[in-house]
């Protein structure tokens, strides 16, 4: 019994980092097409303000690790181009693929290219409101239509890079196909935020 209840509070004090992604076909029941849409982004949060996402869209500062987003080690800055610093840019030790130890769990992630999202995509402390009407921003998204947004949700390699990355680390909710097609029906639905 001791050891049930011991389990059950490590549980409870675990992040809340693996959730399932509901597909668009679970909104389908809202008649009312703002309010789903709404709820289509609400989901896809699941996966923006996940670390996978918020590690590498820092509203300041350079970038955070791991599942608890601690500081990066070693101390970084995002230098020119979100690219880090000369002579320390992000593939100093950031290769075009993911890299165990040797000797000890854990990885080095790798994506090629790989690099901090632009500042004007900051999302770590953002409601979810302010991250969808920033993403729908061209002046803030890296000039992204949202036929392109979705594009970069549903096929870019480095967003997949989320649900793949590399051990030690909790992949984001769902699987990329998931988070494209939630994405297509909420752009479909009048890509509305949720408030």
């Amino acid at each position: 019994m001791r050891l049930s209840f011991l389990a059950a509070a490590m549980l409870a004090a675990a992040p809340a980092l693996a959730q399932d992604l509901r597909g668009p076909d679970a909104f389908a029941d809202i008649a009312d097409e703002t309010a789903r849409s709404e709820a289509l982004f609400a989901e896809m949060g699941k996966v923006l303000t996940h670390p996978r996402c918020l590690n590498c869209h820092p509203v300041e500062g350079g970038p955070t690790q791991g599942d608890r987003m601690q500081a990066h080690n070693p101390p970084v800055i995002r230098g020119e181009a979100d690219f880090g610093a000369v002579g320390m840019n992000c593939t100093t030790c950031h290769g075009s693929q993911n890299v165990s130890f040797t000797g000890s769990p854990g990885s080095i992630p790798g994506h090629e290219p790989w690099a901090l999202a632009p500042i004007s995509m900051g999302w770590v402390g953002r409601s979810l409101g302010e991250i969808c009407a920033q993403m729908k921003d061209p002046e803030r998204n890296g000039g992204k239509t949202l036929e392109q947004l979705h594009e970069h949700n549903a096929e870019d390699g480095l967003v997949a890079w989320g649900w793949d990355p590399g051990e030690g680390r909790e992949p984001a909710p769902g699987s990329q196909k998931i988070f494209g097609e939630l994405t297509r029906a909420w752009i479909d639905s009048g890509a509305a935020c949720p408030s």
